[in-house]
């Protein structure tokens, strides 16, 4: 083995390719390095990629990539990936304004086929890609990662590779995806990364061979014959033989009869970091091109750093850490974080209310529910990986008189949307949804910002939608959540911490009338109406307009649906300019807000004007919270820009005189 540093030689899987078996330990030894020093000092996806550095090596070793598609599932494993495949330089950048995405992105390079970020997406996208291959069946000279190797490679000719975990296992889309994939037929290779559901037995020396030997060509070529002569035999008999077969190989491979009866060919379980085991299974599989074949893999997440291994979580997502201690660096503050909030007031309501549950899709911690769950385990649910699920089994528990909180982030909220529809609102059952990662949620970037809920939402008849101002709201909306039993409510709040407002003692949380909203300050001229997580900007915007002697209300909306139209109707006739302000996406609580003044006639005279301040119409790449809304134009210079704008006067920075 040499001394030399073998990644600083390994720019593109090419280079990769040139190197002999013996020198791939000692390399992944280096990329798992490299890995922890980056997102050491980015933050991101760390236990996960940890545990995929052998596979990921072993993947680009065996296969053409990226002629050979190759698809990660979520796609919070690829930082090995990145680093392989012409990204070691930019690594660093990982998660940051103008920098590398957390996850794979078309845009970002040929390496990555196709991009992700939520679950149980890749093996449907791999097979979509597989019938492309089979149905062109031609030369592809236009597609230029054919043109990096040297061109006129023939699409039948490549392969397609989909690496799962085993937790986006327990979401039903992966499985839609295998039952089609084996009906289909054709050359597929499923990677099963089985890190942490235990379903695989003890992986050693034997099922390594026997794993060789199921993949290998002796073997197919023998299976294919075998195949031949049972046609021969009756049919009663035919069946006897194939079911010998397979139970036979099943008993000695360590299972795989589920893969078998969607159409897979299994192979496995094998030690995902032996690499001495997986180079020669990929290279069998490679060759199997008439069917399906799912390669169980068993892998360690934190795989070979101490500290990621002891964590419970394997140090899933982390912050900024020192690699010594293992200990993350957090920013300083006082104010309590909005998940928190959302925990401790929902455990003071379940105090009360015995038919109070909490139900999660495998984000406990990420939305509080932990805390939940540690309080109440026998009325906690966390479903797994399957939104459409959590939401229907919410209304199944509302229809039986229980009180159902369906805690998850408004991004993957979007996955359970026909449940929403049919299941809860179409029958009005009274689910209460808590949308957590409201608005921009900065690092993750454009895949998980929570910015459609209250336009998607806002439209269902039967539909109550709520957004906090601050974190005492927060308390205020979970508690009328709980008490709300005449239609299904949703309250958002944004991603981090509150804004350090006094808190209220338990006995004291408010019950808040559904549809009323409140005035925060009074003023004269403009009114800042507010929907959600930029009450805090339109505070100090409100500031920054009384400097410019403009006598300024702000008003927290509360409620997108039902509206406040009492409080609109006086806002919008005691003031000369009206900005509704959200973190939210177009054709939301603004728009709500116009179609209201417009049917009330209160547009017609002309005299009010009308501003409304939303997210963009794109999508925003990865940046930090603070950027991101700068990007959007919603931080108080910009309300106060559009405010005088509104008065015919320069930007907020000029020097335009006052209307009287």
């Amino acid at each position: 083995m040499t001394t030399t540093p073998l990644l600083d030689r390994v720019v593109y899987p090419s280079d990769l390719r040139t190197l002999a078996k013996s020198d791939l330990r000692q390399l992944c030894d280096e990329l798992r390095s490299e890995v922890i020093d980056a997102v050491s000092c980015t933050g991101g996806h760390l236990g996960s990629g940890l545990g995929v550095v052998e596979l990921t090596a072993a993947i680009h070793y065996v296969y053409d990539t990226p002629r050979d598609r190759l698809i990660f599932d979520v796609g919070h494993q690829c930082y090995p990936h990145k680093v392989l495949t012409g990204r070691r330089e930019r690594i660093r950048t990982l998660r940051q304004k103008d920098g590398l995405s957390g996850f794979t992105k078309r845009s970002e390079s040929p390496y990555d086929p196709f991009g992700a970020a939520h679950a149980a997406t890749s093996i449907s996208a791999a097979l979509g890609m597989a019938v492309a291959r089979d149905l062109k069946g031609e030369q592809d000279r236009n597609s230029p990662d054919d043109a990096a190797t040297g061109g006129g490679a023939k699409n039948d000719d490549r392969r397609v590779i989909a690496v799962i975990g085993d937790g986006s296992m327990s979401a039903g889309m992966a499985y839609e995806a295998m039952n089609n994939a084996g009906d289909t037929g054709g050359q597929l290779t499923v990677i099963l990364n089985d890190n942490e559901m235990s379903i695989a037995p003890p992986v050693g020396a034997m099922s390594a061979y026997l794993a060789r030997a199921a993949s290998s060509g002796s073997y197919q070529g023998f299976r294919n014959l075998a195949k031949q002569l049972t046609k021969r035999l009756p049919p009663r008999l035919r069946d006897m033989a194939g079911k010998a077969e397979e139970y036979g190989r099943a008993m000695v491979t360590g299972g795989g009869t589920l893969f078998e009866e969607l159409g897979f060919y299994y192979v496995g379980p094998i030690d995902g970091h032996n690499l001495d085991h997986l180079l020669p299974v990929l290279e069998n599989v490679k060759n199997i091109t008439d069917r399906p074949v799912l390669v169980h893999v068993v892998t360690q997440k934190g795989k070979g750093y101490q500290l990621a291994q002891d964590k419970g979580d394997k140090l899933h997502a982390v912050s900024k850490f020192d690699v010594i201690s293992g200990e993350e660096v957090k920013k300083t503050s006082n104010a309590p974080s909005y998940t928190g909030v959302f925990a401790g007031q929902l455990i003071e309501e379940a105090k009360k209310n015995e038919r109070i549950v909490g139900i999660t899709a495998a984000m406990p911690s990420g939305t509080g529910i932990d805390k939940f769950m540690k309080a109440f385990p026998d009325r906690t649910f966390d479903v797994g990986i399957a939104e459409q699920h959590a939401v229907t089994f919410a209304a199944g528990l509302a229809a039986e008189g229980m009180v159902p909180f369906c805690a998850l982030y408004s991004t993957f909220l979007q996955r359970a949307y026909d449940s929403v529809v049919h299941d809860v609102a179409l029958q009005n059952l009274p689910v209460r949804f808590a949308m957590d990662r409201a608005g921009l949620v900065g690092n993750d970037g454009a895949t998980h910002a929570g910015a459609y809920d209250t336009a998607y939402l806002g439209c269902l008849p039967n539909m109550v939608l709520m957004a906090c101002g601050d974190e005492a709201e927060l308390q205020a909306m979970t508690r009328t959540a709980a008490e709300f039993d005449e239609h299904p409510i949703g309250f958002r709040f944004p991603r981090g911490e509150g804004m350090g407002v006094d808190m209220y003692a338990p006995e004291d949380v408010p019950l808040l009338e559904i549809g009323k909203g409140r005035i925060v300050a009074e003023g004269t001229k403009v009114c800042l109406l507010n929907f959600g997580g930029r009450l805090g900007e339109c505070m100090k915007a409100a500031d920054l307009l009384e400097a410019r002697g403009l006598s300024t209300t702000v008003a927290d909306a509360r409620f997108a649906k039902p509206l406040d139209e009492d409080l609109i109707r006086r806002l919008a006739k005691e003031h000369e300019v009206l900005i509704t302000v959200e973190e939210g996406s177009i054709g939301g609580f603004g728009s709500f807000v116009l179609e209201f003044l417009n049917r009330d006639g209160l547009l017609d005279a002309g005299a009010l004007k009308v501003r409304t301040m939303h997210l963009p119409d794109i999508y925003q790449d990865q940046a930090s919270p603070k950027e991101m809304y700068e990007e959007a134009r919603l931080q108080a210079e910009h309300i106060t820009e559009q405010a005088l704008m509104a008065f015919g006067q320069a930007a907020a920075t000029g020097t335009g005189n006052l209307r009287a």
